[in-house]
């Protein structure tokens, strides 16, 4: 599939629609996810344009896994999270409804159901004051 420039995220990474921001640097931006599928669940997109994880340069695909890392330890810290789950969609037979590739970090609670995948929009104040818990938790940069 030919890469879209006017996907949701592209348009995100320019700035022609709005996002609850948590962290960025040069490769890489982290949202919230507008439609979480558990409270706290956040989007890590790379900014180099790629539909697929097997388009994505080796330093880009390097960049979106540091931030992962650091991203979801700030997750995991802010919303008291047992268990964290990291997914990355590749296809639309694989559930991937953005063809911008992108990494879920979402927080996982005992006995709670995930809700549907990109399916129940979220309460903006209460996405903006989840964000601020996660960049309150993010450890310093070791870089």
């Amino acid at each position: 599939m030919k890469y879209d420039s006017q996907n949701v995220f592209a348009r995100i990474l320019r700035g022609e629609i709005p996002s609850v921001r948590v962290y960025e640097d040069d490769a890489t931006v982290v949202i919230m996810d507008a439609m979480p599928q558990s409270e706290g669940h956040v989007l890590v997109i790379p900014r180099e344009p790629a539909v697929e994880i097997f388009e994505l340069s080796e330093e880009s695909a390097a960049a979106c896994i540091r931030t992962v890392k650091r991203v979801a330890a700030a997750v995991k810290a802010a919303l008291n999270a047992p268990g964290i789950m990291i997914a990355q969609l590749n296809g639309s037979a694989a559930g991937q409804t953005v063809p911008h590739v992108h990494f879920h970090i979402i927080p996982r609670h005992q006995a709670e159901p995930l809700r549907p995948h990109a399916a129940v929009p979220a309460d903006l104040d209460r996405l903006r004051e989840i964000a601020a818990r996660i960049v309150a938790a993010l450890p310093a940069r070791s870089d």
